[in-house]
């Protein structure tokens, strides 16, 4: 008897026929990797973990002024800073440079 192998097709030979199938879609070709989310809600997370925890917080506003303070609550426009001798504020988001936990500031390279 004679010993046979069996033929199998190369790769691409198998791929090809499926080609025809893609361009029956009307709308561009799917990318292998998905388009990242527009909402992490990172920072929520951020807000949430300093309020819970109670973290002293520094906010430097756009204007060089810092402020120390306890995150008490946010929203999507606004954050309450609890200050200690000292009174509450309501600061609008987009008057904020950046916000760091306070002690950090050598490792910000800070210019306090």
């Amino acid at each position: 008897m004679v010993n046979r192998r069996m033929f199998r097709p190369a790769f691409a030979d198998v791929k090809e026929p499926s080609s025809p199938r893609q361009s029956q879609h009307n709308g561009p070709a799917p990318s292998k990797k998905p388009a990242p989310p527009e909402v992490t809600h990172a920072e929520n997370f951020y807000w949430v973990k300093q309020m819970q925890s109670r973290t002293p917080m520094v906010v430097v506003l756009e204007s060089g002024e810092s402020l120390r303070g306890i995150i008490e609550w946010y929203d999507r426009d606004c954050i309450k800073l609890t200050r200690q001798g000292a009174p509450n504020l309501l600061l609008f988001k987009r008057v904020i440079k950046y916000v760091h936990k306070d002690g950090e500031e050598s490792a910000q390279g800070g210019d306090e």
